[in-house]
């Protein structure tokens, strides 16, 4: 989506305010900054707006949203959660686990409510799942035991795949526990899995290239922030070398990626938002414990499969929580 559809959007919600506010005397504006740690992705904004649109706040009217959208980089991220944090919001909402370090750093008083973060507490960002303490809640990405259902997934869809390569941020904790899990059940599935580090576009090329020669190979893509960077020049590898991948979002497949098996975003901005709510009325992140995500979704793309000469089995397809042909 394009930055003036969003723009528009915004517009929307304000103009679409209940009547009876304008009413009502002036509402004070709550300030809140928007990071994201991945490549633009406006529908994300939207989401939020959306969401706490629907909780009372009115973008213009009585909350104001700064947004930083980074291009995965660390410096940018560093530089935009400086800036967030200058403009001494109420809240700071922040997408992606590539943000946390960064807001921490400057910040251990301003209320902070994250969404698609892996291992918090591995990371070091809060305490404890049921008790965060510090300024830090929201809804983390997911168990890493989902995966385990990569492998799973890519061994029903490509059942002559022998060999996986597994894109990884290992400069993570997350990356580093996303492989461990998939290294541990891949060798029941006959597939033996090796890591490529995600960084930047000309290591990512090479090292799939250099996958790819060898033959009976596929991919999965784990969370990150760079992952979500690099997005359309990992869908355009797997399709150069003819390799079947599976993505942890489905962002990926809706840009020509085969599968993904992951949380639900809408449905977790959705629970971030109702944090976000509460904070801005008087409650303190360190009591609000951090969830896991509700809901998941299968997505498969007809079109890519056609295209490296695979059938999808009618058993993934009756699965699907989306089929896009």
């Amino acid at each position: 989506m394009r930055r003036r559809d969003f723009i528009a959007v915004l517009g929307c919600a304000a103009a679409t305010a209940p009547l009876v506010a304008q009413a009502q005397q002036a509402e004070s504006v709550r300030r809140i900054g928007y990071i994201s740690g991945a490549a633009e992705e406006s529908a994300r904004g939207i989401m939020l707006v959306q969401a706490l649109q629907q909780l009372g706040w009115t973008s213009d009217r009585n909350i104001k949203i700064d947004y930083r959208w980074s291009d995965g980089t660390p410096e940018q991220i560093r530089r935009y959660a400086s800036e967030l944090v200058a403009l001494r919001p109420d809240l700071i909402f922040a997408f992606g686990t590539a943000t946390m370090p960064a807001l921490l750093a400057q910040t251990r008083t301003v209320p902070i409510v994250f969404v698609q973060v892996a291992d918090p507490v591995g990371a070091g960002f809060v305490n404890s799942l049921a008790r965060p303490g510090g300024n830090v809640t929201g809804v983390m990405q997911f168990e890493y035991s989902l995966s385990g259902k990569w492998p799973e997934l890519l061994k029903e869809i490509a059942p002559g795949v022998r060999r996986a390569a597994v894109l990884r941020d290992a400069a993570l904790t997350g990356g580093v526990g996303q492989f461990a899990v998939i290294q541990s059940v891949s060798p029941a599935l006959g597939i033996d899995v090796s890591p490529i580090n995600v960084s930047d576009a000309s290591t990512i090329d090479t090292s799939v290239a250099a996958f790819a020669s060898a033959g009976n190979g596929g991919l999965i893509v784990t969370a990150s922030a760079l992952a979500g960077t690099h997005r359309d020049l990992i869908v355009g590898l797997a399709a150069k070398h003819r390799l079947p991948a599976i993505y942890f979002i489905r962002a990926f497949v809706a840009a020509g990626g085969l599968a993904s098996y992951g949380p639900d975003l809408g449905d977790a901005y959705r629970v971030a938002a109702g944090y976000v709510d509460r904070i801005l009325k008087g409650e303190k992140p360190s009591n609000l414990p951090v969830q896991a995500p509700t809901k998941y979704e299968l997505v498969i793309n007809l079109k890519t499969a056609k295209a490296l000469g695979l059938t999808i089995p009618q058993l993934v397809l009756a699965r699907a929580d989306e089929v896009i042909e």
